[in-house]
């Protein structure tokens, strides 16, 4: 029997999908885990893999249509079972060719024996992590750990697995035909609208309208500036960029410094970090950071769970796969819920300062504005003022004022001038 393509339920109060685009055809193969169909739902929008490997036999619910959660959108005729299907007549050229083609699956090669280097890092590191490592023969004394305490985590051993292609046997590695053969034909860019086109919105344009407007009504806006004298971690950026890129393989940038200054405030100001719920204030147990991210079709909040629980490298690894998986469409329902602070940069595009919406049911988020250089009046030890030329960067926070007094959210933001402009943390 074939194998059902079902519509993914992705997230508990997820109900339906839209199908916005199929990435294959009938006839084509298809391999386990390759992107299949993009869909989009009330939470995000994602690619949803392929459940077997095979042909594509049928497309059974087409473009821009929306379906509950489990309807059999296509099936796929999977190996070793595609003459045998009843498929279409178009289809069956393509099933015979993928029977010719199909090849007796090699015995499991044993796992590498654990080295008693990787034994010794057992303290420092989960069940799942050492079952990763002994299934693609990583030493773990190799890894750079981003937890607490330096302990190795899931998205570590992954990252550093993905970086050296330990994925893959050396035997395995697939020719250039091969890798050619497999890459996904490039997507045609969307035609720009005229003026004056009427263009509806996709949907995830509608749910950005919503929510704003959500906000707005709900919480009760205040907004707060603060200058800050950046120029302390520009210079020590600048210093250590390359290296810390040749060390563990990801780009130093500015944002785990806004993120980390905001997490130490946090955990002094958990009021901050709480929200409304009904008449009571919750107050939550972790910081799971919210980071906006601006797309070409509009913008989405991942969010970076226990952020307080990271080191600096951590904090830099979840803010960059956060980011990248965003823009390729691969996060999901779990990815972009239960944050509890957001942090968005406009200034990365030239804003000198924003005053973001806040992002509910957060009670505040903080904006980065552009980083410039300005003249300031500098006072040194023996109280002497002189004018030097600085690095400034102005952050602002929004909060809800029905939770959080003026005067706890300026002592909030002094805390995180003082953490950035005073930073003494190790970077890696």
């Amino acid at each position: 029997m074939p194998t059902d393509i079902i519509m993914p339920q992705m997230g508990e109060s997820i109900v339906e999908g839209t199908i916005t685009k199929w990435l294959k055809k009938p006839g084509d193969k298809v391999q386990r885990d390759e992107p299949l169909f993009e869909i989009s739902t009330d939470k995000v929008d994602a690619e949803i893999p392929a459940p077997a490997s095979g042909v594509l036999r049928e497309i059974k619910v087409t473009e821009g249509t929306t379906v509950g959660v489990n309807t059999v959108v296509g099936t796929i005729a999977v190996d070793g079972e595609a003459a045998a299907a009843p498929a279409p007549v178009k289809a069956a050229p393509a099933a015979k060719e993928e029977k010719k083609a199909a090849a007796p699956t090699p015995p499991p090669q044993p796992a590498p024996a654990t080295s008693t280097q990787d034994e010794e890092e057992e303290a420092r590191s989960p069940p799942l992590v050492r079952k990763i490592a002994r299934e693609h023969g990583v030493s773990l004394s190799q890894v750079s750990g981003t937890g607490l305490g330096g302990r190795i985590t899931k998205q570590d051993i992954m990252q550093f697995i993905e970086s050296q292609g330990s994925s893959q046997p050396a035997s395995a590695t697939p020719s250039p035909a091969q890798l050619a053969a497999a890459a996904p034909a490039p997507r045609p860019a969307a035609p720009a609208p005229y003026p004056g086109d009427l263009v509806p919105m996709s949907n995830m344009r509608k749910l950005i309208a919503k929510h704003m407007i959500e906000s707005r009504r709900t919480s009760a806006h205040v907004h707060c500036m603060y200058e800050v004298d950046f120029t302390r971690i520009v210079n020590l950026r600048n210093k250590l960029k390359s290296g810390f890129e040749q060390r563990h393989g990801a780009r130093l940038t500015f944002m785990p410094f806004f993120v980390r200054a905001a997490v130490m405030a946090l955990q002094q100001w958990p009021i901050i970090n709480a929200n409304i719920d009904g008449d009571n204030i919750r107050y939550h147990r972790h910081i799971n950071m919210g980071i906006a991210v601006a797309l070409d079709w509009g913008l989405i909040v991942p969010v970076l769970k226990n952020a307080g629980d990271l080191n600096f490298l951590g904090l830099q690894r979840g803010i960059t796969d956060l980011g990248e998986r965003a823009r390729t469409k691969k996060l999901k329902p779990d990815d972009v819920e239960g944050s509890t602070f957001t942090v968005t940069n406009p200034g990365q595009f030239g804003a000198v300062f924003g005053l973001p919406i806040i992002n509910q049911p957060n009670s505040a988020i903080m904006g980065v504005g552009g980083i410039t250089k300005q003249a300031m009046v500098v006072t040194d030890k023996d109280g002497s003022d002189s004018i030097a030329i600085r690095s400034v960067v102005h952050l602002t926070l929004g909060y809800d004022h029905r939770l959080i007094d003026g005067a706890v959210a300026d002592q909030f933001m002094a805390q995180v001038k003082k953490n950035l402009e005073t930073w003494s943390e190790e970077v890696g």
